[in-house]
């Protein structure tokens, strides 16, 4: 029997098993990349993304269409990271534009809306390259046309969309050189086959256990402490009824209690005819669970995890106590003076942290490479900076677009993103800020300034792969420059010096060095030594970082 249409409690089931989909194959997806570097990569931008969205749709009691596209589109927005996560983005709003005044949803619909997913998102990206996930997008949209004219049965018309984006992500390489040489197909393209793979599975009727969505949880990670756990001494409350298969003496009851006891705490143990209902706080429920098993066979099996609940309070506790500083901030900065211009910068290490603010930068966005921020985390930034014009510097090429996301979405004040992709790129463009000058002026010059920064960071491989006309192994030391990896070797020092020997020209004056927290002071201190013998005309200059994973970032001017 035919499909016609998809109603709004189904497009939410489609909605919610595409997310859990993607956040399942997140690492698989990472694995695709092609850079080997140990960074929060397109698996894990595109689910938190998506799982944004998830937890605001899963918050709604009753959606219609329109509720749940702008909860789809809004949470997305917002929960955005990195290039592909803004992306997806953008697929998504532009396919509940397509949607949000419909009762339900036909396959001319569909089609439309997935046609309008590809536009807004190539509208999104300057330089759209092909062989991406915009190349998969444009496979969806064109095929979902074709078969528009062909059925409207929906039975027919997804498995044949789906067919199409295999076939197009598995024409990647052969658009993207780099791909090629990797042995990969794209990985935002096959992030967004897994969202729709996930979306079919719950159109079909299979069971989906969407554990990994949390409604209302803004906070992706967080850790109970040793000592809070310590507090609970038995982490699991276990429940259940014997089914009595003897007699159950008062000997037996007394004899379990005792038992239970010596096992756990909160203990009851109630006789009742045939039955025993038995609760106990204890840390092996199999333990309570086999000794029952000798009286009988068990009803009713209930063990929930009273360590995990505790997390889970301690969680709404500190969302609710970082709301109320966030607002107490919020309400502080708005009484003090509104300044002409401020400055929000990403970094990755406390020293590079207080670098910035030493350069004047009024909020820092923490995460960077390692974890990139959201457009959430811009626009909590551009609410916290009271200035009539706010530049961003996002100091990575894979924040840049969750910026100008956030830029977009921001109506009272004049937002400037300067689209800076190293952290010393970032340190360039606001050293080179002059008062004097209109927000155009400053801009066209920070622009000009960065130009001339060429920058290295220093890190390990996380897999073997083969790029750059590199043979890289995991555990190998990569130098990577502005364009590609530069140097590959065993050690950090010799990879490092074999980069800066393609940076520094005859030109080149300076050196800055910012060491991080693998680094001791002792080894950062012989290394610049080593390297004001190896460039005598040059200044060496060192500063301790601090960041993680990269263990020099360095920068020649």
């Amino acid at each position: 029997m035919a499909t016609k249409t998809i109603n709004v409690e189904m497009l939410a089931k489609m909605f919610l098993a595409g997310a859990q989909n993607i956040e399942a194959k997140k690492e698989f997806i990472n694995e695709l990349n092609v850079f080997p570097v140990p960074d929060g990569d397109t698996g894990t931008n595109m689910s938190l993304t998506i799982m944004a969205a998830a937890r605001e749709v899963t918050a709604l009691e009753k959606p219609d269409m329109a509720s749940l596209a702008k909860a789809i589109s809004s949470g997305s927005l917002r929960g955005a990271r990195g290039n592909s996560g803004v992306i997806l983005s953008q697929l998504l709003r532009g396919f509940t534009k397509a949607i949000r005044d419909e009762k339900e949803i036909d396959v001319p619909t569909l089609a439309k809306a997935l046609v309008r997913a590809k536009e807004t998102a190539y509208k999104a990206v300057m330089k759209p390259k092909e062989g991406t996930i915009l190349t998969v997008a444009r496979g969806i949209a064109e095929k979902a046309e074709q078969m528009a004219e062909e059925t409207d049965d929906l039975e027919i018309f997804i498995p044949e969309v789906i067919k199409e984006a295999e076939a197009v992500l598995e024409k990647t390489p052969e658009m993207l050189p780099v791909l090629k040489e990797a042995g990969v197909v794209d990985s935002g393209g096959q992030g967004l086959l897994e969202v729709i793979r996930g979306a079919y599975d719950a159109f079909l009727g299979k069971e989906i256990e969407y554990k990994a969505i949390e409604p209302g949880s803004g906070v992706n990670v967080t850790r109970i402490s040793a000592d809070t756990a310590a507090e609970i001494k038995f982490g699991y409350c276990t429940e259940f009824i014997i089914l009595l298969e003897k007699e159950f003496t008062d000997e037996d009851e007394v004899g379990f209690k005792a038992y239970l006891e010596s096992i756990g705490d909160s203990i009851v143990c109630v006789a009742d005819d045939d039955v025993v209902k038995v609760h106990v706080h204890t840390n092996d429920p199999g333990l309570a669970i086999q000794k029952a098993l000798t009286f009988g066979q068990l009803s009713r099996m209930k063990i929930d995890n009273m360590r995990e609940e505790h997390q889970e309070k301690l969680i709404k506790d500190a969302e609710k106590l970082a709301k109320a500083q966030a607002e107490e901030a919020k309400e502080k900065a708005a009484q003090e003076p509104r300044k002409p211009v401020g400055f929000i910068a990403v970094s990755i290490g406390e020293g590079l942290n207080e670098i910035f603010r030493e350069l004047g930068v009024d909020y820092i966005i923490e995460g960077g490479q390692t974890m990139n921020p959201s457009t959430d985390d811009m626009l909590t930034a551009i609410e916290h900076v009271n200035a009539d014009t706010i530049f961003i510097l996002p100091n990575n090429k894979n924040i840049v677009m969750a910026a100008n996301q956030a830029r977009d979405l921001t109506t009272d004040k004049h937002i400037v993103v300067i689209p800076t992709k190293t952290v010393p790129q970032g340190i360039t463009a606001v050293i080179n800020y002059n008062a004097e000058l209109s927000a155009a002026e400053n801009e066209e010059a920070m622009l000009e300034e960065i130009k001339n920064v060429k920058t290295g960071q220093v890190t390990y491989a996380v897999r073997d792969t083969h790029i750059d006309d590199k043979e890289i192994h995991e555990g190998d030391i990569m130098g990577i420059g502005d364009h590609g990896i530069l140097a590959v070797g065993t050690a950090i020092e010799t990879t490092t010096k074999d980069m800066l020997a393609q940076l520094v020209d005859e030109d080149s004056e300076l050196i800055s060095l910012y060491y991080g927290e693998d680094i001791s002071d002792e080894e950062a201190e012989k290394f610049t030594a080593e390297l004001e013998a190896l460039y005598p005309d040059m200044d060496v200059d060192v500063h301790s970082g601090g960041q993680p994973i990269y263990y020099y970032v360095l920068a020649v001017e």
